[in-house]
């Protein structure tokens, strides 16, 4: 069973890490108007996929910032999701509030359809842990980045080298 940790203290990891190289497990999340959204609706050439514990944590919303000016560079070809467990509704409050409109927000609240099949559910605190899926066109994971302290951020510069590899 995979691990992380907050501030140092361990915490497990339920379902399945995949790995680079394998097929993008299909999801369901939900949107900011209660709408399910699958993987195949996620239609970039280049998908990033962002777990993050929640948007209402100093990191999470400085990773979610620095992903969404990140996309304006990045062009059309490429589409960033963040997931969290946050409800569809604080999710649309803090799009707003941050004039989050490069990235895609979406909640795994209801059914952890994402969490499960990326092996990214906290067991002990019902939440993401922070981690980074690159996928390629025909969503095959070619970039993953599990963030072993969820109070740390991603390696932006190394998730964003791999994501220039794809395009």
């Amino acid at each position: 069973m995979e691990t992380v940790t907050i501030q140092g203290n361990p915490l497990s990891l339920v379902g399945q890490l995949p790995k680079v190289g394998d097929l993008a497990p299909d999801f369901t999340v939900t949107n900011q108007d209660m709408k399910p959204v699958t993987l195949s609706d996620l239609k970039s050439k280049v998908l990033v996929l962002l777990s993050v514990p929640s948007l209402d944590t100093p990191v999470c919303d400085l990773e979610a910032r620095r992903f969404n000016n990140e996309a304006k560079n990045l062009g059309y070809d490429v589409g960033i999701v963040v997931i969290s467990m946050d409800l569809p509704f604080a999710q649309k409050r803090w799009c707003g509030a941050n004039g989050i409109e490069n990235v895609q927000v979406f909640s795994d609240y209801k059914d952890r359809d994402f969490g499960l099949k990326y092996g990214v559910l906290i067991k002990e605190i019902g939440l993401l842990a922070r981690c980074v899926f690159v996928l390629d066109e025909k969503r095959n994971i070619r970039y993953l980045e599990l963030v072993k302290e969820i109070t740390n951020e991603p390696n932006y510069e190394e998730v964003l080298t791999n994501i220039k590899k794809l395009l």
